[in-house]
């Protein structure tokens, strides 16, 4: 859209080169929304937090919808309260302090993780008085028709 301002007041005429001339150019701005949706769209993968454990699947899962805190075993043997590093030795000291009212927690383990340390967790868990949860997944690969 054009605008053209004509000296004098007369709109029967039109006197070129007097007149300003003001447009409004969108091309840049489309430019630079573009640019920005293309990083938002490569950058928002990288925006998920939280520890990378692939649990193992199962044929049955239960549903459950209680909020409980969470206990993360990585594949490599290290463990994890809610994505804070916690010693084995101090996991219920720790438990305790952080969720006072709590009786019961989640244990995610990696599927490649080795039994040993899953058994320590809920040895080390079970004596404090922690009721041990394990979290798994559904196999829908092997369900009867």
């Amino acid at each position: 859209m054009a605008f053209s301002m004509n000296n004098g007041g007369s709109f029967g005429k039109r006197r070129y080169g007097s007149g300003s001339l003001a447009e409004i150019n969108i091309v840049p701005l489309v430019d630079v929304v573009l640019v920005l949706l293309v990083i938002f769209m490569l950058t928002a993968h990288v925006m998920e937090f939280g520890l990378e454990v692939d649990v193992p699947k199962v044929k049955q899962v239960r549903d459950s919808a209680q909020e409980l805190p969470v206990f993360s075993l990585t594949k490599s043997g290290e463990l994890y309260l809610n994505e804070k590093s916690v010693n084995i030795n101090e996991a219920g000291a720790e438990f305790r302090r952080k969720f006072k009212g709590a009786k019961a927690a989640y244990l995610r383990a990696d599927k490649n993780t080795i039994y040993d340390p899953i058994a320590q967790v809920v040895s080390a868990l079970s004596a404090d008085g922690i009721e041990v949860r394990l979290v798994t997944q559904p196999d829908d690969s092997g369900r009867s028709k």
